[in-house]
């Protein structure tokens, strides 16, 4: 038994080195040829990378062992009970938990509020936020149980999305176009997906692959309308502070310039291990509440589910501890230089190639492609889905990037994109149009937002005529929207290359 574990783990481990590869190609090469210069802290950097990609291995075999079986086994017992209001109140409630503690929503907000002076409160922004993840998980649930097809609801909430950008001050836009990516955390993606799969086996007409998968998606979409309608609020009740505001922001540019890159000591190793399981933590009393008080059931395999939660917590521990030994620091550093370089054809090449590179190594996207791969008899290979999402989160990123150093405004692009994702979802087969709109919530997660934020806000606060709040958030919002795209198009073209192939056959 031990030595079958140890084997799968090694082959988990190896797959994590094989993911892990891409990012320090596109670091290694930007260090060599264009920044040319060998990075101080490599022996660190070096064994950062090893920690992640154990990182990675013991997070996966934590997701098969723990996180996925009481998921969908909380999911069949919510089906046979029957009870409506039940099932909604603990999908609101994982919604809710699992977003007001998430690591990435802090830190964004954290940072709206510090170039906002003060104007965007950090704790709103936050509740606003998570309280729209948990009616966004809610009303996916919901739909699921109707039968109701997804792409009914994803298209009205966009058409809110663009008819709201009309009616919200600039400054909030693009902030709340990054709430809705930074809502899917590590931990919430592969327990909610693991929801609706569940409840779509459960229930009778309905396929797990067309009506499991969507969930990811509501809990992408609402946070944009709720943070443009508080932005509404916000900036309208109070019109003299904005212009008080939008000059304390370009003040305070200096200051966040001089913050010191984080460097590693082992007193954040600790901090980092207690911040885990404060994430983990309410997610743990949700469903042990509701799987002991109101289903009233034992948890199957209690010593199985239990080992795997530990294994997702060291999992994920070990990839922030790594992250922040290795990737970070070097990455930080490439972004500022190739800023001061001037150049902004290497600007766009390193965000493509960073958006790309991190992207496969995204642990949240990772756990989805495991279940569609799963769902679908093997009809869509996880490798296949990871690399088609990786390449339209290296096109969201370096156009965004592009639309910084422009100066545009950032509605044009995402409406346009939006529009764009409305047409394929016509052309596109059923069985991927929710699994597409899931992936473009769960690339930016755990190694994409720190990364992918640094990259705008840096840029931002380099670049003559930008202002940080108005132009440096938007980036996540782009590394969401393009991997609905390129996974729509993708399909589409094998279906056609598919029916092809049947026409010749026939004949």
């Amino acid at each position: 038994m031990i030595q079958e574990s140890l084997k799968i783990f090694y082959q988990d481990l190896q797959n994590s080195f094989k993911d892990l590869t891409p990012i320090v190609l596109v670091v290694a090469f930007f260090q060599i040829f264009i920044v040319q210069a060998v990075p101080e802290n490599l022996i660190s950097i070096v064994v950062g990378l090893f920690i992640v990609a154990v990182g990675l291995a013991l997070f996966i075999r934590g997701l098969e062992l723990g996180i996925f079986p009481i998921g969908e086994n909380l999911a069949t017992d919510f089906a046979k009970k029957g009870s409506l209001f039940w099932l909604l109140l603990f999908a609101f409630t994982i919604g809710f938990s699992t977003t007001v503690a998430e690591p990435a929503l802090i830190a964004i907000a954290d940072k709206a509020a510090l170039v906002s002076g003060g104007l965007i409160d950090a704790f709103f922004l936050r509740m606003t936020v998570a309280l729209s993840v948990g009616f966004a998980i809610a009303l996916g649930v919901f739909r699921i149980l109707v039968g109701h097809p997804i792409q009914y609801y994803i298209i009205a909430g966009y058409l809110i999305v663009v008819i709201t950008t009309f009616f919200a001050p600039k400054e909030i836009i693009g902030l709340a176009y990054d709430s809705g990516g930074v809502t899917t955390s590590t931990v919430t993606v592969p327990l909610v997906a693991a929801l609706g799969i569940g409840l779509a086996s459960s229930i009778k007409g309905r396929n797990p692959a067309i009506d499991g998968f969507g969930l990811i998606a509501f809990a992408s979409l609402l946070p944009m309308i709720f943070v443009q309608a508080y932005g509404i609020i916000v900036y309208s009740s109070v019109p003299t502070i904005v212009e008080k505001a939008v000059a304390t922001s370009q003040r305070v540019v200096e200051k966040i310039g001089e913050i010191k890159m984080h460097h590693f000591e082992w007193i954040d190793v600790m901090l980092d291990l207690v911040g885990v399981i404060k994430d983990v933590l309410p997610i743990l009393m949700v469903i042990f509440f509701f799987q002991y008080l109101v289903i009233k059931k034992p948890v199957a395999h209690l010593q199985k589910i239990i080992v795997g939660i530990i294994l997702v917590i060291l999992g994920l521990y070990a990839f922030i501890v790594g992250l922040e030994m290795g990737l970070f620091p070097i990455g930080e550093t490439i972004a500022f230089q190739l800023t001061a370089m001037k150049n902004n054809l290497l600007i766009y090449l390193f965000a493509f190639l960073i958006g790309f590179s991190t992207t496969m190594a995204e642990p949240a996207l990772l756990a989805i492609a495991i279940k569609a791969e799963e769902i679908s008899a093997g009809t869509i290979k996880q490798a296949v889905l990871r690399v088609v999402v990786a390449i339209g989160v290296a096109i969201g990123i370096a156009l965004g990037s592009y639309r910084i150093v422009a100066g545009d405004p950032i509605h044009y692009y995402i409406v346009v994109g939006y529009i764009l994702v409305i047409i394929m979802t016509y052309f596109a087969p059923k069985y991927i149009i929710p699994i597409a709109y899931d992936s473009g919530g769960v690339t930016t997660s755990t190694v994409t937002v720190p990364l992918v934020a640094a990259l705008g806000l840096g840029l931002a606060e380099n670049i003559e005529g930008r202002n940080p709040l108005i132009d440096g958030f938007g980036l996540i919002a782009f590394a969401s929207l393009f991997p609905m795209l390129t996974v729509m198009l993708y399909s589409t073209y094998v279906e056609f290359e598919r029916k092809k192939m049947n026409k010749k056959e026939v004949k």
